[in-house]
């Protein structure tokens, strides 16, 4: 049941985009400012411990309306509340619009709007150079996908609408660390530090979740891509090994990615070569989604059903 709400999920969601607004959550950014700014000093542990409760606070509703309505009696509405969880877990902007209308400003010559679209893609202040742009934004597509897309529907899979909500309470955690850190979150005194070990608690939680998902978009890109350059760059090794453990997933996912579109991580060059290293990268991901991924999801369910 939950392949078939994840595929109506999806196809709905392309018809809601006027809905992506409230999948931002803006009201909860509040009760995550209190969260970073009283613990600020708090032990490691402790962090770790209070940002948990806090994403089990924020699951347990949805937690228990899933436990209420799976019962045979009540399969559709745990159908259709399984959508509505999935449509609001994903996002919170389509991946595939907002890297076309980046690659919309690039054609066009609109430094303001790239840098903005930029902005949200790598949920920072863009790099001053276009060309250091181009290649953050490139990089951004292959992690994001997990953020946004494939870490959702794995958790929703694996442990239905409780599972992808987990999934979306710790990334707007994360992203709510990350744009402090970014000096974005006007009228806290907080804004521009780096994060504390509160702040670090959140990434890392968030990392846990996103390990797993990670990887295996990362077999994804693998398969969809060019198998010997991604191999390669999945083995070789680099300078994830020493950054924190949430920063080593994206790097190690962002370079594989490069590694399968075939191109080599440099410096992104000129506008037209940006331009098709972006497609290349947006390309990649949806095959990964739906030529690789869809199709297993889908033998694995009819075998489910089967036995």
């Amino acid at each position: 049941m939950n392949f078939l709400a994840l595929l109506l999920g999806l196809a709905t969601e392309r018809m809601l985009t006027h809905l992506f607004h409230l999948r931002e959550f803006r009201w909860l950014d509040p009760l995550f400012d209190r969260h970073l700014r009283r613990l600020r000093k708090a032990r490691s542990w402790l962090a770790v411990g209070l940002t948990l409760l806090l994403l089990m606070l924020l699951v347990a509703p949805v937690a228990a309306a899933s436990l209420l309505l799976w019962d045979e009696l009540l399969r559709i509405p745990y159908f259709l509340f399984a959508v509505v969880v999935l449509l609001f877990s994903l996002g919170p902007r389509d991946l595939d619009d907002e890297v076309e209308d980046y690659l919309a400003a690039l054609e066009s010559g609109d430094a303001g709007m790239q840098r903005q679209v930029a902005e949200e893609l790598l949920e920072r202040a863009s790099p001053e150079s276009p060309s250091a742009c181009n290649e953050a934004v490139e990089r951004a597509i292959y992690t994001q996908a997990n953020n946004r897309m494939f870490g959702v529907i794995f958790w929703f899979l694996l442990l239905g609408p409780t599972g992808a909500w987990a999934f979306r309470v710790a990334d707007l955690m994360r992203h709510r660390v990350e744009v402090r850190a970014s000096g974005k979150g006007a009228g806290d005194t907080m804004v521009g530090e780096a994060p504390t070990a509160m702040g670090e608690a959140v990434r890392t939680l968030h990392g846990v979740l996103a390990w797993i998902p990670s990887r295996l978009l990362m077999v994804g890109y693998v398969l969809a891509g060019n198998f010997e350059d991604a191999m390669a760059g999945w083995r070789g090794g680099g300078p994830e090994f020493a950054l924190p453990f949430a920063e080593a997933t994206n790097e190690v996912v962002a370079r594989v990615g490069i590694a399968a579109s075939g191109r080599s991580i440099l410096d992104v060059g000129n506008a037209t070569e940006a331009l098709d290293r972006i497609r290349g990268a947006r390309s990649l991901v949806m095959r990964t989604l739906w030529m690789i991924w869809c199709p297993v999801i889908a033998v694995l369910t009819l075998y489910d059903w089967l036995i």
